[in-house]
């Protein structure tokens, strides 16, 4: 999978994260810098006051699209200070006083069969 997906590891990159909305049920797309490493994909937010965060936590079944490639998988929040340090240093490395700002990070593990 890592040919299709293209992006290195410690790698960010724009992609759409792609959820189902909470209360509509629609497909959502939403633009953000993901954060590849360890194998799994990251989106984080400053706090859970955002859309793509409330439909995570009602149905954490989800997409990445990743140049055209739209790639299922499974997300959830992070619990790890530590891992959410690294996420956001390595989403923010040429900005020092966001990559030490508390952040929400979401982990998202793709399928194993997940191109489409």
């Amino acid at each position: 999978m890592d040919d299709i997906i293209g992006k290195g590891e410690g790698e960010s990159f724009l992609a759409y994260l792609i959820t189902r909305g909470r209360r509509s049920g629609r497909e959502h797309r939403v633009q953000l810098r993901i954060v590849r490493y360890n194998g799994r994909f990251y989106a984080s937010r400053r706090n859970m006051n955002s859309d793509w965060i409330k439909n995570i936590l009602h149905d954490n079944h989800v997409a990445i699209e990743i140049d055209g490639n739209r790639f299922e998988g499974t997300a959830r929040i992070v619990g790890d200070e530590h891992l959410s340090r690294v996420i956001s240093t390595l989403k923010y490395k040429d900005d020092t006083t966001r990559a030490g700002m508390s952040r929400v990070v979401v982990e998202i593990e793709l399928d194993a069969n997940s191109k489409e």
